[in-house]
């Protein structure tokens, strides 16, 4: 059988000077890279999204749902999957299309006082749960290798402000989808313990649903904890990085904009997938050990950690305890950008992570103010446990009126043109924003 060749050019040569022998070894290398290349094309924005809202106050959250109520909540996290999702794809869509984050869209079709409060309301809830995760991330690492927390909780701001600031956007964004393979961890803890799978699986398709206020409760924090407007911001902007580095303004300027938008949908509903298995681990996991052993009063991720140690042993406890500082360092870049992105396009500031130090200061300079002080909350007596409570409450209170205008923005001809959103798109985000309004008002009626 002939051997094909293919010409090579060597250093000073011409072309077909040269010849390199195509073999079946060639041939799979090639093509396996392809694959690689546009695997990681596929997944960018929506698969870190969907990674970040698994921050440390999230994990705190599942891990009480799970330690109080068993598996008695695991269909919640099949019920958001497309509610979470389809509100993601939405705020995708409109920064795609657009080529403008939320903020900016905001400040162009509605009125200031929307635009203000709405960046007030997100400015307040994320700096009180970046210093909640910071200080989760520091309780973490004490708890597996001992030492100060402080020098911890400063040094993981330092560190995230740094890598955020100082990397380039394409080298950011590429750490940022290798961290999210940081929640595996969480996975692994389900399988390092027993769990009774048909209880387990069951009650994920079969709802358990108990009318008291606890049950109401924890129901409202999963919800508002898994569909956070600090999200809706971070994505809308990475998309419109991602077009930027292609020097692309909008997708109503793209030659194939449908391929685009099946490109953002896919990595959304993964995305979004991804994150919601997580917390269906998280969960299992702390029913499957801290409720089987009478452990339910579980108010941080570090606590729930340091509760699986003498009940699952020495390897389920470090898995989990690794897991918070690795979503920590995933989220507390996401959470401060998200206000960064919203505080200029409000104001009319450069920004963007593609942009160097020097001509986006005052969007790095909101990155570094955010961060350093959420941190310093863990070192002036606020409770953070407080903290997070009145962080749910705000994106609470943002998360529904938020998910309306994103729906008039996106579902706008004048505005989106031609690729406005689809009927059944429109459908299920009134059907999100509905939920996540019910869920908002039971939150402060409890």
């Amino acid at each position: 059988m002939q051997q094909q060749v293919v010409p090579t050019q060597g250093e000073g040569g011409s072309p077909g000077e040269g010849l390199e022998p195509i073999g079946k070894q060639t041939v799979g290398r090639t093509l396996g890279q392809a694959r690689k290349v546009r695997l990681l094309e596929v997944f960018g924005p929506g698969l870190v999204t969907g990674a970040a809202d698994d921050d440390p106050s999230g994990i705190a959250t599942y891990s009480q749902a799970g330690a109080q109520f068993g598996y008695g909540l695991n269909w919640v996290m099949l019920l958001s999957w497309p509610l979470m999702s389809v509100t993601q794809v939405i705020s995708a869509r409109i920064g795609a299309v657009t080529g403008h984050g939320i903020a900016r869209n905001l400040k162009l079709h509605y009125s200031p006082w929307l635009l203000r409060g709405a960046v007030l309301l997100l400015l307040v809830a994320n700096v009180a749960n970046l210093g909640a995760d910071l200080g989760a991330m520091a309780a973490a690492l004490q708890l597996l290798i001992g030492g100060p927390m402080a020098i911890y909780t400063a040094g993981f701001a330092v560190f995230c402000l740094v890598t955020e600031v100082w990397l380039g956007y394409a080298r950011y964004a590429g750490l940022l989808k290798w961290l999210t393979l940081s929640l595996f961890a969480y996975v692994g803890v389900v399988f390092a313990v027993h769990v009774p799978w048909n209880e387990a699986l069951g009650s994920l398709v079969v709802p358990r649903i108990t009318l008291d206020g606890g049950h109401a409760e924890m129901l409202v924090a999963i919800l508002g904890t898994t569909i956070s407007p600090y999200l809706f911001f971070w994505q809308a902007a990475q998309e419109m990085e991602e077009l930027r580095a292609r020097a692309i303004p909008s997708l109503q300027e793209h030659p194939d904009a449908a391929a685009e938008l099946r490109r953002i949908d896919l990595d959304t509903w993964v995305g979004m997938g991804y994150s919601n298995l997580v917390a269906l681990s998280i969960m299992i996991a702390t029913a499957a050990t801290l409720h089987a052993a009478g452990a339910a009063e579980i108010q941080t991720a570090g606590q729930a950690a340091e509760a699986l140690r003498p009940i699952a042993g020495p390897a389920t406890f470090f898995l989990f305890a690794l897991g918070i500082i690795g979503t920590g360092l995933l989220a507390v870049p996401v959470l401060a950008g998200s206000v960064a992105y919203a505080l200029c396009e409000t104001f009319d500031w450069s920004e963007g992570l593609d942009l160097k130090l020097g001509r986006a200061r005052a969007f790095y300079g909101v990155i570094a103010v955010a961060t350093l002080t959420g941190m310093g909350l863990n070192f002036v007596g606020i409770d953070p446990i407080k903290a997070l409570y009145w962080s749910a409450v705000l994106n609470g209170v943002l998360a529904s009126p938020l998910m309306v205008v994103m729906l008039l923005i996106a579902s706008n001809r004048e505005i989106m043109g031609a690729l406005r959103l689809p009927l059944w798109l429109r459908c299920v985000g009134w059907l999100a924003t509905a939920v996540m309004g019910v869920a908002s008002l039971a939150f402060l009626v409890l």
